[in-house]
């Protein structure tokens, strides 16, 4: 087996061989016109999208399929950007995705990426099933690329020591990244629990893969490590934006003033910016005292107003 230092040169070299002009980076975006309480979303460093995942509730419930859901971001909330998951679609199949591609060109619609999850862990040490999560993943870059998404969202779990597992982790990413490469897709990792939800860890992974689509999702809501610890919520966002090629705004909770009760959003929106991000960040509402709709009005409107004042 190839050892851990002969490997992370290799995947460093890597770099050459992915070709930056492939590479739809989501740190890209132009600024539409929207109006929420005198500040305009045209003016704002970034831009807005939506998250599948705020909607689950409504989804899982049959109430929404997948294929109205931009429709629904468009008409109920004024978002021209959405961010698919994968559990919502019935399959990776490409005439499937040529239809959801031809829904979204009619209303105007951009799809930014999709979030993959349940294809296995890349983290995984026995080295047939960390291959064929990979694998299991393949499908999804090609439905990403005919969708005319930047990334596909992935996850880097797996069981055993944070060495080991940054290890296979970081060599799955580079399989990943070099297949994706060919069809101009990003894969992005998401702070999304266990060792990737300590910043300094999953920065590290990423930089032994050293590859240009290669990079991150911050989420501003995902810092649980796991048994009740949590990672400091603005340091490791600090720590993955210098890879983000999106960005997810966490919500739960609002106070009387509409600001989000759990996470200063005017403090982590300048850690953003400083980072020079300029791309989407995507409402990903997650709360239990109001509805989804509401919650991803709330966010919108925190976005708006805590962005509007950088």
């Amino acid at each position: 087996m190839q050892s851990r230092r002969s490997f992370f040169k290799t995947a460093a070299l890597a770099t050459a061989a992915v070709s930056a002009g492939q590479i739809v980076l989501g740190n890209e975006a132009n600024i539409s016109s929207s109006y929420r309480d005198g500040a305009r979303e045209e003016d704002l460093f970034f831009k807005i999208s939506l998250a599948e995942w705020s909607l689950n509730k409504t989804l899982f419930a049959g109430e929404l399929d997948n294929l109205d859901f931009p429709a629904y971001a468009k008409d109920q909330f004024d978002i021209h950007a959405v961010e698919y998951v994968n559990q919502f679609f019935p399959s990776a199949d490409k005439d499937y995705a040529r239809k959801l591609l031809q829904r979204t060109e009619d209303i105007g619609v951009k799809n930014v990426l999709i979030m993959v999850d349940g294809e296995g862990n890349l983290g995984e040490q026995d080295m047939a099933k960390r291959r064929l999560a990979v694998e299991n993943h393949y499908k999804w870059v090609e439905c990403a690329q005919i969708l005319g998404c930047h990334s596909i969202r992935v996850n880097a779990g797996g069981n055993g020591s944070a060495e080991d597992v940054a290890y296979a982790a970081a060599k799955s990413l580079t399989e990943l990244s070099q297949f994706a490469a060919d069809y101009g897709i990003n894969v992005i990792v998401e702070n999304h629990g266990g060792y990737s939800s300590r910043g300094s860890w999953l920065a590290n992974v990423i930089r032994k893969v050293g590859m240009v689509n290669c990079g991150t999702l911050p989420d501003f809501g995902n810092f649980r490590v796991g048994n009740g610890e949590m990672y400091d919520t603005y340091l490791g966002t600090k720590e993955l934006m210098p890879f983000a090629k999106g960005v997810s705004a966490k919500s739960n909770d609002f106070d009387s003033d509409g600001n989000e009760t759990g996470k200063d959003y005017s403090r982590l929106l300048k850690i953003v910016k400083d980072a020079g991000f300029r791309g989407y960040i995507g409402i990903e509402f997650e709360g239990r005292n109001m509805s989804e709709d509401m919650g991803i009005m709330a966010t919108k409107e925190l976005l708006i107003k805590a962005g509007s004042s950088l």
